[in-house]
């Protein structure tokens, strides 16, 4: 066995067929006699080099192989299964006045953090908020922001208007009265890809959350306020001092049940030559 600061290499099982090497994102790997070793260039944790050895030669501290989940014998989603699933998820608004476990959201959450990040960094953390108190006073910040903004971004004008109009009928517009409310959270360092990551995690949560019973919907308005960085909004969330907001879901049972997959605008796409 060769022996590396960050991987192991069973020599008497490697073929060296080449293919951690090639699949390495950094170009890290490079092949010598006795099999793959460390070249120039950093490990960013994929794992890919560990999942791919056909022979299980390779190993690695980074992305251990008794931590990694072998699927090549788990039942595959057929294609068509496949696409009923994704087009069959909803955007929820009408939620069960049912609060949702921790143990729930966390199993959800435990699968969104399976997304793909940028550069792998995994940055994303969530707060969770379930209490009725503090999701009326969430919601009634959000639509403080509203109006403020609403002075000098003309299409927030029309969307705080219609937000109070609901919300002085008595109906909590911002939130939906969702007994719970996921924010993603990230380093405030590169705002550019901490919201791509969250909002990758959170499609995650929403892909995954139906098929335990729960319902989701973004929080559009919500994160709005939450990228302006609303000063009180982001106290109330105890978001620390060198995090921001990557986005936010509503969660909670659904109220309805959708009988058919609702149809969608035509695909629209471009190919740079037809076969």
């Amino acid at each position: 066995r060769i022996y590396q600061m960050l991987f192991t290499v069973n020599t008497e099982v490697c073929t060296r067929c080449g293919l951690c090497v090639a699949d390495c994102p950094t170009g890290l790997l490079v092949m010598s006699d006795n099999g793959p070793v460390t070249g120039k260039g950093g490990c960013i944790s994929c794992g890919h080099c560990v999942s791919i050895c056909p022979t299980l030669a390779l190993d690695s501290d980074m992305t251990p192989r008794n931590e990694q989940i072998d699927v090549t014998k788990e039942p595959k989603l057929t294609a068509e299964q496949a696409e009923l699933f994704l087009r069959s998820r909803r955007s929820i608004r009408n939620y069960q006045n049912k609060p949702v476990p921790v143990e729930l959201i966390r199993k959800v959450l435990n699968v969104a953090r399976m997304a793909p990040t940028a550069t792998n960094t995994q940055g994303i953390s969530y707060i969770v908020i379930r209490d009725k108190k503090r999701l009326h006073r969430i919601a009634d910040l959000v639509l403080e922001w509203m109006h403020i903004a609403a002075k000098t971004v003309p299409i927030m004008r029309l969307y705080a208007r219609a937000a109070q109009a609901e919300v002085d009928k008595g109906k909590e517009y911002i939130l939906r009265d969702a007994p719970a409310l996921v924010v993603a959270i990230g380093s405030k360092k590169d705002i550019h890809r901490t919201h791509d990551s969250g909002h990758s995690c959170l499609a995650y949560a929403e892909l995954y959350a139906p098929t335990v019973g729960l319902g989701t919907c973004w929080a559009g308005f919500f994160e709005h306020a939450g990228e302006a960085e609303y000063q009180p909004l982001l106290d109330e969330l105890g978001v620390p001092d060198d995090k921001i907001v990557a986005g936010g879901i509503l969660m909670g049972y659904p109220k309805v049940r959708y009988r058919n997959i609702v149809e969608r605008q035509p695909l629209d796409v471009t190919f740079d030559t037809e076969e």
